[in-house]
């Protein structure tokens, strides 16, 4: 019985957004204490880059994973669209009521890129390089004692620290 080939397909797109590292869960002074300068009022912005990767047999007839077109429009519709040139916390509802960390970025991708793919299960890995120094990888829920859990492994107390292009 022979096996199907099985391959990785990653693109890359950057783009350009502000943030400001701030939990509405903790007060001004914890904010601060854990955000540090990443926490000034006024945000500060990043270039960011991101892969996003699918991973599958490949296609007898076709040849691929995915149609790298397809993978294209996605990233158009959910990175480029509403995401570049973009507040997070101000223009993306989504971190109305969270810290807009590059790990909770990695999950909005995630989450609103399967959306945009005619097979959601092939999507296996968003990376994004917040700086040079600095990346985050996300393959999607986890599996903790036997139930899945949505949540990051990280908390908000240690992710300024981990992630910010301030925090060397």
């Amino acid at each position: 019985m022979s096996q199907q080939p099985v391959a990785f397909l990653t693109r890359r797109e950057t783009f350009s957004a502000c943030h400001r590292l701030h939990s509405p869960q903790l007060s001004d002074a914890e904010n601060l204490e854990v955000f540090g300068k990443c926490n000034n009022f006024n945000g500060h912005g990043h270039n960011y880059t991101v892969e996003l990767t699918v991973r599958g047999p490949i296609d007898q007839r076709t040849g691929m994973v995915l149609n790298i077109t397809e993978l294209k429009y996605a990233i158009e519709a959910v990175i480029m669209k509403r995401l570049d040139h973009k507040n997070l916390d101000k223009d993306v509802e989504y971190f109305a009521k969270i810290p807009s960390t590059t790990e909770n970025l990695a999950v909005y991708i995630w989450d609103n890129i399967r959306t945009h793919l005619k097979k959601p299960e092939l999507l296996y890995e968003v990376k994004i390089f917040e700086t040079p120094k600095n990346i985050v990888t996300y393959r999607g829920p986890y599996q903790l004692n036997g139930l899945y859990n949505s949540l990051n492994k990280r908390t908000a107390r240690d992710s300024c620290t981990n992630i910010s292009s301030d925090s060397d």
